[in-house]
């Protein structure tokens, strides 16, 4: 399929529109459109690849998503139909790529697709537990409810990956601002200790020496320095990409001193509050399952429920498979079990989301309150090694030129 970008008349409100179609010809584009009602101006097919800001500055955020699932929820239990929704969403929509995409849905509908339909087409942008809880409310006629359930589990996702990124920031400001100082201490003020010494005929003391030595290789080979980090970062970066990356990445999270404990609340709290909303809105538990184990995005983690689902599906119950799993903790199945005697699963698994969430926000709290101290530590002791390696020296110097 092309994807073609189209100016036509909307013969029912005699209104412009400007948006994106996908067909196999222009033709083809142009008899999809006379047959949803418009009349075509000019159609020109998309070449692929935008600009590097163009992707940054249209980028679907996880606010754009919200909106226009509450926006959409809201119309449908008006009582609208899901293209006159779409349309009015449009409208109030200011990004320009999540307007090209509903722009399409609405031709996918007004084609006679169904909503689901027509959003699975654009995988990027609705994820599989969206797509599952669309499919969901039009088969038992609470669409606008499945939205407003989506957009409650992507504002919560939302919140607690922000405070973790919060959490996280601090730190590494910190450390880019010491390395900075370093950076320019050896650029700047150690040649000039050396140059000093070097006047007076003195030999350097031996930290002052090794920092000489570290100063003279940046200022010669500052180049290698870029070439070597710029060439780390690059293949780094393309082995987080790859399966063994991407598990060795996940596997880290979950065993990192420090921060596994909160890596591990947050996923158990994805984990229950996704599997909650699906089972809330009639979804089969297997499905349910199925999804909630890629919407943790931690392959290892999915691991584990995917072999609690197999064993489910083998006839064992719920709580007994997640027991048996390796990294998830006794008080998600022992919730469950309680769910499952009182047939209440959906209620406990809820309850369960809620305990890891606060608790998640506590530990957020403790690590944050635990790194000022260590970083204050590393601070004062590379501090004391920058004094130790150019001031100690000069007032060796000092005394030295006294006597």
């Amino acid at each position: 399929m092309r994807k073609f970008t189209y100016e036509a008349k909307d013969s029912s409100t005699d209104k412009v529109v400007k948006a994106t179609v996908q067909a196999d010809s222009e033709r083809s584009a142009a008899k999809l459109l006379i047959d949803q009602g418009f009349a075509p101006i000019t159609i020109k097919e998309q070449k692929d690849g935008e600009g590097f800001f163009d992707r940054l500055s249209n980028r679907i955020t996880t606010k754009d998503r919200v909106v226009f699932t509450r926006q959409l929820s809201t119309l449908i239990a008006a009582g609208l139909p899901f293209s006159q929704s779409l349309r009015t969403v449009l409208d109030q929509t200011p990004n320009k790529r999540l307007k090209a995409v509903t722009q399409e849905v609405i031709v996918s509908v007004e084609g006679g697709r169904s909503l689901h339909e027509s959003f699975s087409k654009h995988p990027a942008v609705f994820d599989k537990l969206f797509l599952a809880l669309v499919a969901s409310g039009e088969a038992s006629g609470t669409l606008d409810d499945a939205l407003q359930r989506v957009a409650n589990q992507q504002e919560k996702d939302a919140a607690i990956v922000g405070k973790i990124r919060g959490a996280m920031i601090y730190p590494l400001i910190v450390l880019v601002v010491i390395f900075g100082v370093m950076a320019f201490m050896l650029l700047t003020v150690v040649p000039q200790v050396e140059k000093l010494y070097k006047d007076l005929n003195q030999d350097l003391p031996f930290l002052t020496s090794t920092m000489v030595t570290l100063s003279q290789f940046l200022l010669n080979f500052w180049w290698l320095v870029i070439i070597v980090i710029g060439l780390a970062g690059y293949f780094g970066a393309q082995y987080l990409k790859t399966e063994s990356g991407i598990r060795m990445a996940d596997q880290l999270k979950l065993n990192v001193p420090g921060f596994n404990g909160m890596f591990r609340k947050l996923y158990m709290a994805r984990f229950a509050r996704t599997t909650q909303t699906l089972l809330v809105t009639g979804v089969a538990m297997l499905d349910a399952l199925r999804i909630s184990s890629e919407a943790v995005s931690n392959t290892v983690i999915s691991d584990n429920i995917d072999r609690a689902s197999e064993q489910v599906k083998g006839g064992k119950a719920l709580s007994v498979s997640l027991a048996t799993q390796t990294y998830i903790p006794e008080l998600l199945p022992q919730m469950v079990r309680i769910g499952e005697q009182s047939g209440r699963i959906d209620e406990m698994l809820g309850k369960t989301a809620k305990i890891y969430e606060d608790e998640l926000d506590q530990e957020i709290q403790g690590i944050s309150t635990a790194i000022e101290p260590v970083l204050m530590v590393v601070l004062a002791l590379m501090a004391g090694g920058m004094v130790a390696a150019i001031l100690l020296p000069i007032y060796g110097l000092v005394d030295t030129m006294s006597i």
